[in-house]
């Protein structure tokens, strides 16, 4: 192929100046990719972390007006800075335990995180991904102070109370005696008001939700605790939330090794 002499001094001029910028030093680093193109964590609401709760379960999920999602409670400000961290505001819907435990309102986009102090099991788990444990509980039996009541045996003949679907349920149902009445209730408000009513006799639950009224009220008091190895996790869709599922275990890590899980933890449980 012919090469005319104005084409063959261009390329000359080229080869020169690709010389020189070789010995210019390194080139100017890349610009930092767009924040828009972070992980897409399927969200059902763009921008927000959406939470199935339900509430009331002090101390892990209250109302609170002052809240900016008019929630609080140690799995709510768990939830809020995960989603601080992630660049996400906090939005929460309160709902029934049943659609929760049994991961329909999961599946059914209403939410992308259950976080209700959700016991994990594996017979939950065939509908529903955990994080990582965050926190381990124990059962308990809240009875009036002046009742009598000392462990599962005082409750033959009597009134109990348990939340519809719980693990406080399940053990009830294996241990408590057989003539013992087991009523449900479908959440813990109810189930206060039930026994300062004198409906039931006792209420048979996580430790921590009876802690606190036993803390709110010196009638009633925590006759025993049982340890059934529970740990809480929190929920996702199963199979659905594989990057965010991921997310929120960074997270719980980072607040367990920077100091705000504890503080947390003192705050709801000293």
């Amino acid at each position: 192929m012919r090469i005319t002499k104005t084409f063959a001094v261009a390329a000359s001029v080229a080869a020169l100046a690709l010389a020189f910028a070789g010995c210019a030093g390194p080139a100017a680093p890349s610009a930092p990719a767009s924040s828009a193109a972070a992980v897409d964590y399927k969200l059902v609401t763009p921008g927000a972390l959406t939470v199935c709760s339900d509430v009331p379960y002090a101390p892990f999920e209250m109302e609170d007006a002052a809240a900016p999602s008019g929630y609080t409670g140690f799995d709510i400000e768990i939830m809020n800075s995960v989603a601080t961290k992630l660049g996400l505001t906090l939005k929460v819907k309160a709902i029934g335990f049943d659609p929760i435990k049994s991961g329909t309102a999961l599946a059914a986009g209403q939410c992308d995180v259950a976080a209700s102090a959700l016991s994990i099991s594996e017979e939950r788990r065939k509908n529903i991904d955990f994080s990582d444990p965050y926190y381990d509980s124990l059962q308990s039996l809240l009875v009036k102070s002046a009742s009598g009541i000392t462990n599962l045996a005082g409750l033959a003949g009597k009134n109990v109370g348990v939340q519809a679907g719980t693990t406080g349920k399940d053990y009830a149902v294996a241990n408590a005696p057989k003539d013992a009445k087991l009523i449900d209730f479908d959440n813990d408000g109810l189930l206060w008001s039930a026994i300062q009513a004198g409906k039931i006799d006792a209420i048979l639950q996580d430790y921590p939700v009876n802690w606190v009224h036993q803390q709110a009220d010196s009638n009633y008091k925590i006759a025993e605790t049982y340890k059934t190895d529970e740990q809480y996790g929190f929920g996702f869709a199963k199979g659905k939330s594989p990057a965010l599922v991921e997310a929120v275990n960074a997270q719980l890590t980072a607040m367990k090794a920077d100091g705000s899980y504890d503080t947390l933890y003192k705050k709801y449980f000293s």
